[in-house]
């Protein structure tokens, strides 16, 4: 019992803290109570277990890898089957559902029950599954599993319940689609073709009734054999024998001839009056060349033959084109309209086609009003009621892998009046030329849920594209698009040093960084480049400044930890020595940046427009963390070597040292040199590489890797470590101040030249070297040198990142994992908050910057900011990967920031524009009296909350022991905070602040691919997302709230419709050329005519009957092992509190019995009478 008081020691059950209230200015002069110790820090936490839980919500973007493809005529739905056996059934904006086979067998073909809400697919593994389309979530009703034939081809007949199925055998097998079972009734392939026959016809690739008599099937085989079966009598009304295989089979409505396409390009038409040859043969793209040879051509895939009241009819197919021509290796869809032929190029190959027509009815004119086209990466539908043939505006977001996405932010809560001056000024970059008719795949009904807030996603591409998304009510809309490659001049063949390594994707997007308060946007570059962004109403002809700075230091120090590494006594932060910034050396030929930034003025279109470019030069390594505040005017970023400050507002660089000079005196670390050793290949050669090959070749493909982040340079180890001033910093009393004397150029590459300063000399214990193990928050995006340390990579997540004698060998360097600027206490002790800049290393170390700001505008465009010596607060397991804030009652504190105005809109000339500041800084508790706040720190491996300005740890807890931390967040759930974590073997954990108990642990998904790592990310309201494939981006939520509202939030797929009633075609026509008498299917296949199927030709396997009752936990020992911890750390309290009931009791037992046996003594020999 005493364990389980230990982990709530530091609870209370006092009343709940108060949200920090905003409050304009700066913190400094407002005088406190007192500095709080931990016996202050009184929070009750309000979140238990039972508020989360983990489930998919909604997928985005374009199916991956798409096979097949489906259209409901009545209810307007489309249908997309994947090779991952995934389904997208798509209705009108805001209807989109994705479900997903349980086995992954690719989807071969899908049928809709048209009007009756159901789906059959047939998948790769032979099984055959009805979908219920009737609830929100899609469930399998019925599988049946073929046992000893595969399926080639399926077709079902509008309003009937029977199913053909095709089989690679050649035979046709029918299918009750009620009770899901095969019927007796079969037609094997050796009765369809003559007895004469030597040889197998091959699959079957078509099954169709014919439009004119239900009781006649069609069956096509691959061989260029199409019989019609008829179904009553059992036997062959005519066969079809061409020389050419066929693929497809296309009926006229009047059923008296069809259209076949053929491999070698040609179209031939049959009439059934006389089978024996073609009426029509026609090569579309074929001539006849003049030695009398036609051209070869490419295969007609799909052929679809479609009639119309008022015109020609419709001949449209895919494929077909002349391999001598030019444009012959591009994918095309063809149209056929009377005499006049229209050729669509494609930019992806085509997978399947449609022709949208008015009725269900194959035996009445079709009137063709749309095609939907399946790419391979896209998705069109093409308006055939115009002459021109345009295409409809897709209202899904089919376009997120337009470029490869590279990184991904999720932006939940958001002010609410961006969302709409983004759309206004996205909508001005819309394409033209689309159709003006409404989009015709309008089924379905979908409203907004009660349960909606702003969210926005943004996404960063190979392109330098990045793309602003509206994902408000689980839906996904372009708002804006932004091309960061506009600030660079274009990279001529052969010019600049990093030409080799970025001609594929120089401008890829790594991380962004956004603030929509203020609307400052901030882009890192995989060249290391960072683009500051302003919003703005209004164009502007302005030129972009531009910085350099050298983040390469001639240190090459092996990493000891001390014998207190857990524990370090860090001397007084009085006694540090003051910051040095590392040396940039000369100017030399690799001190360029790969690209140029545009000298010129440039006419800036509205919306985000740059203002500022950071170029990292000799050799550029990749950017590693990054955070911009409005409210300070400052930009910091770091990489392996160390980190940079630049004050944006006054264009120059305050702050560029490495990691190790950030520490002074108080070094953790005993670092040790070294002798000289051979030089290895620069690490730049492996990280700056191409994105875009990831998405097209597995082989080539976008990974994070550790050690190219982390690997040394090719530079010659030094004893003596050199610490000299940096260009643009002037030393004062020990502090770093920003030169407001040297301006920065605009556009042109600086490179001023520097003085060589002293050489220092650090030593350590005569021990052997010690590396660290390399940090996962250092992720860099490469291409492996070889396919084999690709997968060897590829498949390192599992392994241990403690320090241990394998990692002894690994070169690395201490990076800056991440940063973050906030209202806190530089010392110990300190009396008042400042400004602050919090930096997190990949070696677990904490640093903390005080930052000193003029308060008056005036001032702080002129007066210089001074940055003061750090001091190391805390040490973690790990690297670093967030910081976040608590005041004394629990809230979260955000960043302070400057409120947004427009830099280009009108001025006011009797009135001075001043900067409107909101600062959240942690000020005096009114009900405990006290001042101060609680920094949340999580690591790879452990989370800690720290009490400031005491710097007393509160909590602590080791999050994972046998794997490692990517990603963690400070997350507001159900209006309180979290934090929220995703580890590398696939565990989404939450724990509770500040008392950092698991309240949530589950096994999500296994981490088998790198891009899950790369873009996964949570944000507020309990939700998150990561990149699924290449092409979608999969939502989740971990809050049972959103959960338990997510039904309400989902659009309906079915809607109650009446089926359209055939048209009436006239005494005359029905009399001379009507349809036969109404066939009656279960006649011929039911189980009484037909009898019953052999029971090893297939399995019936009933479904689950709902998706939704399989509740998404974690599986295996370690999920049942982490619930069973989570429910023993809820129920300590209960516990603790029966055990002293217990004793309470046992005491009083003891007492009675005490007063009993004194009671027995007494009256032991008195008899009953003298009682």
């Amino acid at each position: 019992m005493k364990k389980f008081r230990k982990v709530l020691d530091g609870l209370s059950s006092s009343s709940p803290g108060g949200v920090a209230s905003p409050s304009c200015g700066s913190a400094a002069g407002t005088p406190t109570a007192h500095a709080p110790t931990p016996l202050d820090i009184h929070v009750q936490e309000t979140l238990v277990s039972e508020n989360f839980h983990l489930c998919k919500t909604v997928r985005h973007g374009f199916p991956y890898q798409p096979t097949c493809l489906a259209f409901d005529p009545v209810q307007k739905i489309l249908a997309i089957g994947s090779r991952t056996g995934g389904i997208r059934i798509l209705g009108r904006p805001g209807v989109d559902c994705y479900s997903q086979h349980e086995s992954g067998a690719a989807v071969l073909q899908l049928q809709f029950l048209i009007n009756e809400g159901a789906l059959v697919t047939a998948c790769a593994d032979d099984t055959l599954h009805l979908w219920n389309l009737r609830q929100r979530r899609p469930a399998i009703l019925h599988s049946l599993k073929f046992n000893r034939e595969r399926i080639t081809f399926c077709h079902l007949p509008f309003q009937s319940k029977w199913l053909y199925v095709g089989t690679e055998r050649g035979n046709t097998h029918i299918v009750n689609i009620e009770s899901f079972v095969l019927s007796g009734y079969v037609i094997m392939w050796n009765k369809a073709i003559e007895l004469a026959t030597k040889t197998h016809p091959g699959p079957v690739v078509h099954l169709s009734d014919s439009p004119k008599d239900e009781g006649k099937l069609l069956i096509g085989f691959e061989s260029g054999t199409v019989v019609q079966w008829d179904l009553r009598a059992k036997k062959v009304d005519f066969r079809i024998y061409y020389d050419e295989a066929i693929h497809s089979v296309s009926w006229h409505h009047e059923g008296k001839q069809f259209m076949c396409s053929h491999s070698d390009g040609s179209l031939t038409v049959w009439n059934l009056r006389n089978t024996s040859r073609p009426i029509q043969v026609t090569y579309p793209h074929g001539k006849i060349l003049k030695d009398g040879r036609k051209e070869s051509c490419k295969p007609i895939l799909k052929v679809e033959y479609k009639t119309s009241r008022n015109s020609e009819p419709f001949i449209i197919f895919s494929g077909g084109l002349s391999y001598d021509k030019a444009g012959g290796r591009r994918p095309t869809l063809t149209i056929m309209h009377g005499k006049a032929i229209t050729v669509l190029e494609m930019d992806h190959p085509i997978v399947e086609f449609l022709v949208l027509c008015d009725t269900p009815y194959s035996n009445e004119v079709q009137d063709p009003y749309a095609v939907v086209v399946l790419l391979e990466k896209d998705f069109i539908v093409v308006d055939l009621t115009q002459s021109n043939f345009p295409i409809f505006e897709n209202p899904y977001p089919m376009d997120i892998h337009e470029s490869p996405v590279t990184c991904t932010a999720y932006f939940a809560q958001c002010p609410p009046d961006i969302i709409p001056i983004l759309y206004s000024i996205g909508a001005k970059q819309k394409k033209t030329g689309y159709s003006h008719k409404e989009w015709p795949v309008s089924g379905g009904t979908w409203t907004l849920g009660s349960q909606t807030y702003p969210e926005i996603i943004v996404t960063g591409h190979a392109d330098g594209t990045v793309k602003f998304w509206d994902a408000s009510a689980i839906t996904l809309q372009m708002l804006y698009k932004l091309k960061t490659s506009k600030v660079f001049e274009k990279p001529k063949a052969g010019e600049g040093r990093t030409t080799e390594v970025l001609d594929e994707d120089p401008y890829a997007v790594q991380m962004v960084s956004w603030c929509p308060h203020s609307r400052l946007f901030c882009v890192v570059g995989i060249s290391a480049h960072v683009i500051l962004y302003r919003f703005s109403k209004h164009d502007a002809n302005t030129q972009i400044a531009s910085l350099e700075v050298r983040l390469q230091f001639d240190s090459d120090d092996a990493v000891s930890p001390s014998e207190n590494e857990n524990n370090p006594c860090f001397s007084d932060p009085s006694s540090h020595s003051p910051l040095q910034p590392g040396s940039p050396g000369s100017a030399t030929p690799d001190s360029v940046p790969g690209l140029r930034v545009k000298s010129r003025a440039l006419r800036m279109p509205p919306g985000y427009q740059a203002e500022l470019v950071v170029q990292l030069v000799c050799p550029p390594q990749q950017i590693t963390s990054l955070d911009i505040n409005s409210a300070y005017g400052l930009l910091a970023f770091g990489n392996c070597n160390g980190v940079a400050v630049v004050d944006y507002l006054q264009k120059t660089i305050l702050m560029c040292v490495s990691t190790l000079d950030l520490y002074g005196a108080a070094d953790p670390y005993q670092r040790l040199t070294r002798s000289p050793r051979r030089n290895r290949q620069s690490t730049s050669d492996f990280c700056m590489r191409g994105l875009s090959h990831f998405y097209s070749d597995s082989k080539k493909r976008i990974r994070t890797s550790y050690q190219s982040l982390t690997e040394l340079s090719d530079n010659q180890v030094s004893i003596d470590m050199e610490r000299t001033k940096s260009p643009t910093s002037d030393h004062v009393n020990g502090h770093c101040t920003s030169p407001t004397s040297q301006p920065c150029s605009m556009g042109k590459p600086r490179i001023p030249g520097v003085p060589e300063g002293p050489r220092l000399t650090r030593r350590g214990p005569g021990r052997p070297p010690f590396r660290k193990a390399q940090s996962a928050a250092c992720m860099e995006i490469s291409l492996p040198v070889s396919s084999h340390t690709e997968e060897s990579r590829e498949n390192s997540f599992s392994r241990s990142r403690s320090s241990s004698v394998s990692s002894i060998d690994r070169d690395t360097k201490e990076a800056v994992t991440t940063l973050q600027f906030g209202e806190s206490y530089g010392r110990k002790g300190e009396p008042l908050p400042s400004a602050c800049l919090w930096v997190g290393t990949s070696l677990g170390v904490v640093l903390l910057l005080p930052i000193s700001i003029p308060a008056e505008d005036e001032d702080r465009m002129e007066e210089p900011v001074t940055i003061g010596p750090s001091s190391t607060v805390l040490m973690l397991k790990g690297s670093v990967l967030r910081f976040a804030f608590l005041d004394c009652g629990g809230a979260l504190i955000q960043s302070p920031y400057e409120v947004w105005r427009d830099p280009n809109g009108p001025e006011d000339p009797d009135r001075t524009r001043r900067r409107k500041l909101v600062n959240f800084s942690p000020w005096p508790s009114h009900e405990a009296g006290v001042d101060g706040h609680m920094a949340v720190v999580c690591s790879e491996k452990q989370a800690k909350v720290m009490l400031m300005p005491s710097q007393t740890v509160l909590f602590a807890h080791n999050v994972t022991e046998s794997s490692f931390i990517l990603r963690a967040d400070v997350v507001s759930v159900c209006s309180s905070v979290c934090l929220a974590c995703f580890c590398a073997n696939g565990h989404v954990m939450t724990l509770s602040l500040p008392s950092l108990r698991p309240l949530m642990d589950i096994n999500y998904l296994p981490l088998t691919d790198m891009r899950i790592a790369r873009t996964f990310v949570f944000t507020n309201g309990g939700q998150a997302l990561y990149l699924s494939s290449p092409t979608e981006i999969q939502r989740i939520t971990y809050s049972q709230e959103m959960a338990d509202n997510l039904q309400d939030m989902l659009g309906e797929l079915f809607t109650p419709i009446e089926t359209p009633e055939a048209q009436n075609k006239g005494f005359l026509k029905g009399f001379f050329g009507g349809n036969a008498q109404p066939f009656d299917r279960e006649e011929l296949f039911g189980e009484a005519a037909a009898g019953k199927a052999s029971r090893s030709l297939a399995q019936h396997i009933p479904g689950p009957m709902g998706l939704e009752n399989m509740k998404a936990a974690a599986g295996g020992v370690v999920g049942d092992l982490a619930r069973a911890r989570i429910a023993l750390d809820q129920r300590g309290e209960r516990l603790g509190e029966l055990e002293e009931r217990t004793a309470l009791m046992m005491n009083s037992a003891e007492i009675f019995s005490t007063h009993a046996h004194q009671v027995m003594l007494k009256h032991k020999d008195k008899k009953w009478y003298q009682l």
